[in-house]
Order: C-alpha cells, then structure tokens, then sequence
C-alpha cells in the first residue's frame, strides 16, 4: 500500500498566504454580519479614527441585552433617530439627531422611536457619523430605524461583540450595490400562453433581485420595462389596500402585447422599508394617517427605494434603453441619474377601491404621481366596482 505524503504543518502565515482572495471584500462581509447582528438583537461595535460606539437596534434588541447595557453605570446612551422621525416629534430640526435617555424604560424609549404618542424632547444635539450610519444599518437590515448608541472609552471589558469599521462600512455601503451577478435562470411559461424567463440576480447584500424576461425583447431598441416593488399583500393576496397585484397583472400582459419586455421585481416591500414597517404603516393609516405621514412616524422619508440596482440589472441583460411603464416620474429621474436612456413614459393604472382610494390619492397630491381616474371615489356595486 502506497502511503500519502505528510502533510505540512500549517503555520498562521501559511493559512493567510492560502487563503488570499477568498475574502477580498472584507468590508461588506463586516456590513453583512453587522446586518444579521443587529437583526439577531445583539449590539455591534463601530469603530472609526475618532473612537468606538456601541450600537443596538431598537427593533430588535433582546430585553436582556438592553437591561445589561442600561445598568452599566459607564455607558451614558443615547437615541438617534431620522429628521422625519425627529420632525414628527416636534423638534426644529433639519437632520438626524441625537437623544440622552438616561432614565427611561424599554416602553418609553420604544414611544420616542417609533410610538404615536411620544412627548417632544427636550435636549438633543446633531448626529455624528457613527449615529448616521446606524441609522443607515438599522434600513439595510429592513428594521426601524432608531439605534441605542453608546460611546465607549477603551475596549477593557468588552464582550466579544462584532466589530465594524466606520470608513469600511461607508465604502461598502456606497460602491457595492452595483456588483451583481446573475445566478440562476429558467423558463417559466404563464398564463395566457405568456413566454417568460426569471433570471435571479445575487447582490452585494442579503437579498436577492428577480428579472422576469417576457418574450424575447431587442436589445438594440427601447424595451417596455416595469420597474415593480414586491408587495406581499397586494401581489399574492390580493389586498385592496394598494393597487400593486392589479398594477403587477396589468404589467405583464402589456409587456407580452408590445411583443416583449423586461419586469424588474424589486425587493423593496413598503417603498424600501420592509414588511414589518409597512405592517405598522397599515396600522398608523387605519388611524387617520395617510401612507407618507405614517412612514414618517416610523422615521422613514416618503419613498426608501433605490433604482441604482435595477439600472445594473438592465445592463447585465443588454438593455440600456427603455419605455417605462409607471405612473411615478420619479422613478424616470433616477434611472436617467443611472445612465439608462428612458425614451417614453407610459402610465399603468391599477384598480381603484374604495379601499386604496385615499391611499392613491395621497401618492398623487404628495408624491407626484400621475392618475387621472381618482375624480370620485369608486363605490361597492353587486356587479363588482363601478364609478
């Protein structure tokens, strides 16, 4: 029998040299555990030239973890909240801020994040860079965006927490959302002899991003594109609520008319700020609020989303140019800022209900949107909805 030779003994050296290039974007590795932390309960350290921070979700901190961190008598922490946030609760304030809460409970720091019923503080100063970008994590991890923040003068004593560095977290934060790469792809004939292909890309962050190819569209011409926010309730139950399901329906069978086309499905449930938010947001409008004025409750402006990586999508398929089904200028605006060339505007009115009427109607006086058919609310008919 032939013996294998020995193996080397690898040394500290040996295994870095070997292992070189694995690990090459070590900074949205950081960023991503920091992500799965902060969503875990657990605080996470940030560290930049001038000192260190501590930094918990108020989302998701674990009860333990914020009573353990409370009753330290070395930490002096604070809330950082959003300038919406901020703005809701009176204070005349142009950015995100900074607030002393020493002395208050779970529920009372959970009021002044997020709560309808929060009392105006009183003290506050301007967020640093440290706060800014918790502020920053607590939106990529698809939680409220509120952060316990606590300065921390020298590491003696610490728990073995993740620790993230501010310039590497804002580098990768800032140039990777372009790095896509598609993954999978398939074939997947729909309804009414509808042709389409789902390609699904992997993006720098947690979430992947789903092309459904209707057709087969020219690359060297304007392709009919839709750029379509996933919405759990409307697009799968049926919600009436939003008008999106009808909105994603409508969409497809105009692509596969126009002899082809490209629906981008975007993971950016409730306008980017994920479900759990968009489920408060509906709570807050059964209230009286209306969809912008609930998200700013929440600490979110009036739309969260991204196009920057929809832009890249388009590329890695061929296209560059597009005539965009939307009733959203806006989202014109942000693909010219990408480079994409968008050569006609075709809206796509979705269903209007009793129900989402004053939802549509405060997209169109308060975000621009372009509807023509919300002259009068709709009414219930035995024969389903008339105007």
């Amino acid at each position: 029998m032939r013996l294998l030779p020995a193996k080397k003994h690898m040394t500290e050296e040996t295994i870095t040299t070997a292992f070189t290039g694995l690990f090459q974007d070590e900074a949205r590795l950081a960023v991503d555990r920091a992500l799965g932390e902060l969503r875990a309960g657990r605080p996470i350290l940030l560290e930049s030239a001038q000192g260190q921070a501590m930094l918990a979700a108020v989302d998701a901190i674990a009860p333990s973890v914020f009573e353990a961190v409370a009753e330290e008598p070395e930490l002096e922490l604070s809330l950082v909240i959003t300038k919406a946030r901020a703005q809701v609760v009176g204070l005349p304030v142009e950015g995100a801020v900074s607030l002393p809460i020493a002395g208050l409970d779970r529920a009372a720091i959970w009021r002044l994040a997020g709560g309808s019923d929060a009392v105006r503080p009183t003290v506050w100063e301007p967020a640093d860079a440290m706060a800014l970008m918790g502020l920053e994590l607590c939106k990529q991890a698809l939680l409220l965006p509120a952060v316990l923040i606590a300065e921390i003068r020298g590491s003696a004593g610490l728990p073995p927490i993740h620790r993230l560095g501010l310039a590497a977290a804002q580098a990768a934060l800032g140039e990777s959302r372009h790095r896509l790469e598609i993954v999978s792809r398939a074939r997947i004939p729909l309804a009414v002899d509808i042709e389409a292909s789902f390609v699904v890309f992997r993006t720098p962050g947690l979430r992947d991003q789903l092309a459904i190819v209707i057709g087969d569209p020219d690359p060297a011409a304007a392709v009919p594109l839709r750029l379509h926010s996933a919405c759990l309730t409307g697009d799968l139950f049926g919600s009436l609520r939003c008008d999106c399901g009808d909105q994603l329906r409508k969409a497809v069978a105009r692509l596969a008319e126009a002899g082809g086309g490209v629906l981008l499905y975007l993971d950016q449930e409730g306008r980017g700020t994920g479900l759990r938010n968009k489920m408060r947001a509906y709570a807050l409008q059964d209230g009286g609020l209306d969809t912008i004025d609930a998200d700013a409750v929440l600490g979110y402006g009036a739309d969260e989303r991204r196009y920057d990586i929809a832009a890249a999508m388009l590329l890695q398929l061929g296209f560059s140019q597009v005539r965009l089904r939307t009733n959203n200028p806006a989202k014109i605006a942000a693909l010219r800022r990408t480079g994409i060339e968008v050569r006609e505007m075709q809206p796509l009115a979705g269903m209007v209900t009793a129900e989402n009427h004053s939802y549509l109607s405060a997209k169109v006086r308060r975000a621009g949107h372009i509807l023509e058919d919300l002259a009068e609310p709709p009414r219930r008919a035995a024969g389903g909805w008339h105007r």
